[in-house]
């Protein structure tokens, strides 16, 4: 079963951000951005903490309106969208949150259909159950069906708040810090996830963290952001490639060698 159908044009752009800018009073937080995502890549957006990475995925979403600049995802202008068409949109999103995002007083499989049931109610049960069963096999937790959040690990919960993200088949994932707060092993597990829908569900990614580990196996591209802007764009190996005194800050912050 193929879990999706349209067609793929590798060469589309599907997110095109141009001269962001955002503040909040006196902080300014995006000074300038420039980003292009393209049908079925990975781009990773690297920075530390405070550094704008989360306000640039709100305002893809439309969660927060850009003080200037452009922001075209799917090719609609976010920012011009009424609420219809935002809801439309965030259809086509898929976010994943840092903590999983679970409902605790639900089972996976409740929580899986959670959201098939608010956003596809014509759906009959049978199908609702192929959908969870097809993402849960995805992620490799078909066993925790009936089982509480409680009652997994966190990189378990971690994988199944993206199966949940899946199961609505969005064309694009929004991935905030995937592997925070997760042992080196499990953070291997996620970033072999990641790279696995990528290639089996065809999504184009933008993927938030500051863990130099992740960036490197899952990143297509690498944006590295400081104080609102970027100041390096390209694969791993052209980023870090060099002694740039800010890249190599950050290099060292996360303890590589």
């Amino acid at each position: 079963m193929k879990p999706f159908t349209h067609d793929i044009d590798w060469h589309e752009t599907v997110i095109h951000i141009q001269d962001l800018y955002k503040s909040f009073g006196d902080n300014h937080v995006l000074q300038g951005v420039h980003l292009d995502l393209h049908r079925g890549e990975n781009i990773v957006v690297l920075g530390r903490s405070g550094t704008g990475k989360s306000v640039l995925i709100k305002i893809i979403a439309g969660l927060l309106k850009p003080d200037s600049g452009t922001v075209r995802v799917l090719g609609q202008d976010v920012d011009q969208l009424d609420t219809a068409g935002l809801r439309d949109l965030r259809l086509k999103l898929g976010f994943c949150f840092q903590h999983g995002a679970l409902y605790d007083s639900m089972t996976v499989c409740e929580n899986l259909a959670f959201p098939l049931k608010r956003n596809e109610p014509g759906m009959t049960r049978a199908e609702r159950d192929r959908r969870i069963d097809l993402v849960l096999e995805a992620v490799g937790l078909a066993h925790t069906k009936n089982q509480m959040p409680a009652e997994l690990s966190g990189g378990q919960r971690k994988r199944i708040g993206i199966a949940r993200t899946l199961i609505l088949r969005p064309e694009i994932m929004l991935y905030d810090e995937p592997t925070a707060g997760l042992d080196p092993i499990t953070c291997t597990e996620i970033n072999n996830l990641i790279n696995e829908v990528q290639g089996r569900f065809k999504t184009s990614s933008i993927i938030i963290t500051h863990d130099l580990t992740c960036a490197k196996a899952t990143g297509d591209n690498i944006a590295v952001m400081k104080e609102g802007r970027f100041i390096r764009q390209g694969n791993f190996n052209e980023v870090f490639s060099d002694g740039d005194e800010l890249i190599r800050e950050f290099y060292d912050y996360n303890f590589i060698q």
